[in-house]
């Protein structure tokens, strides 16, 4: 990992200070601060999932818009999230909604500090989203600058519903998008022999069927009540070929946002 950090033009860990605040202080300028997680994603997938696809949506979503002179700068991911649902089955780590919301407040707050117009929060957990969202309306009443987030899959809605061949509940946790994702970004981390998922075709008691397709888990239980593996969804259908038109669907969509936030911010600016 040491080897990579900081190869992009685009992140803020390969730049000096000086010129982390001469991109921030250019017209228009965007942070872009990825939040995932580290928990277990089933027998067949690693625990750095959400992190790994978000940072790389982000990361290629940015280096596309810096090529079309938007001033954008990304921080390492923040890699861990609220996650306790997972705890259950090993392998998670996980922080609490307050430390959480905590941490994101903290960042935005501190880095919106070298003079950036807007900060985007890219989301790659389900469970983080909540807590994003309150951090993005409490960051945003106390700066001047624009606080915006969302989840990376909801980008291209149209996409995903393009490109999967499973049912509501098929993508789900560890499913046939991330594990597709995963086989074109990194298949050597992928267990292409241990998949084993619960297929969610049928809701939980109680439960809409969109429940994990949602990108969120809203009840108030453990993540075992609903899979014995810890996978949910369809891994079985899942292809590198998908994970390419996926990836770069979210990618080109994560692009055009940040072209629209620049362009919304890129009309002059007073400073103090």
């Amino acid at each position: 990992m040491y080897e990579s950090i900081g190869r992009s033009p685009v992140e803020w860990a390969g730049k000096t200070a000086p010129e982390v605040v001469e991109t921030a202080e250019r017209d228009g300028s965007v942070l872009v601060v990825p939040v995932a997680s580290l928990e277990q994603h089933g027998p067949h997938m690693p625990t750095i999932t959400d992190t790994l696809l978000s940072t790389a949506v982000a990361q290629a979503g940015a280096e596309a818009a810096a090529e079309d002179d938007v001033p954008v700068l990304m921080t390492p991911p923040v890699w861990t999230g609220q996650s306790r649902h997972h705890l259950p089955f090993g392998g998670t780590a996980s922080l609490d909604v307050r430390t959480l919301l905590s941490v994101l407040e903290q960042v935005a707050d501190t880095t919106l500090d070298n003079g950036f117009d807007a900060l985007l929060f890219i989301n790659g957990h389900g469970g983080n989203t909540n807590t994003l969202g309150t951090a993005v309306q409490e960051v945003g009443e106390a700066q001047d600058a624009e606080v915006l987030g969302l989840t990376y899959f909801n980008v291209a809605p149209d996409l995903v519903a393009s490109v999967r061949e499973s049912d509501i509940g098929g993508i789900s946790h560890a499913g046939e998008m991330e594990t597709s994702m995963m086989l074109h970004l990194r298949p050597d981390l992928v267990r292409e022999d241990r998949v084993e998922a619960t297929p969610n075709e049928k809701p939980y008691e109680g439960e809409s069927e969109d429940l994990m397709d949602s990108g969120y888990l809203s009840a108030g239980r453990p993540f075992s009540a609903y899979t014995e593996s810890g996978a949910l969804g369809r891994p079985e259908l899942a292809t590198a070929e998908k994970g390419e038109a996926f990836f770069e669907g979210f990618r080109d969509g994560f692009a055009d946002l940040l072209r629209e936030v620049h362009a919304a911010h890129a009309r002059g600016r007073v400073r103090d």
